[in-house]
């Protein structure tokens, strides 16, 4: 997610290295070093990783809603229709 979370932040750059000591060097397009704010990259990369666990449990919980309908003979919505592969 940080490298997702400096490409959020940081427009111009276009390239990331990740050292062995776990810190990033960031490039732009020149390969020039981008100076970035680890710390607010990090709380992007928390509100990043939030958002996907938020619409990964919405998921499950539509599948689950739409199996309880099924079960209970409920008409479903289009989004839990959308759920079920046949």
């Amino acid at each position: 997610m940080e490298h997702e979370a400096i490409y959020q932040l940081y427009s111009n750059v276009k390239s990331i290295n990740e050292n062995s000591d776990g810190s990033y060097t960031a490039l732009d397009q020149d390969m020039n070093e981008v100076s970035i704010d680890m710390s607010a990259v990090n709380t992007k990369a928390t509100e990043l990783k939030n958002e996907a666990d938020a619409e990964a449990q919405a998921k499950v919980d539509l599948k689950a809603s739409a199996k309880a309908k099924l079960i209970a003979g409920e008409a479903l919505t289009e989004d839990e229709a959308n759920t079920i592969v046949l």
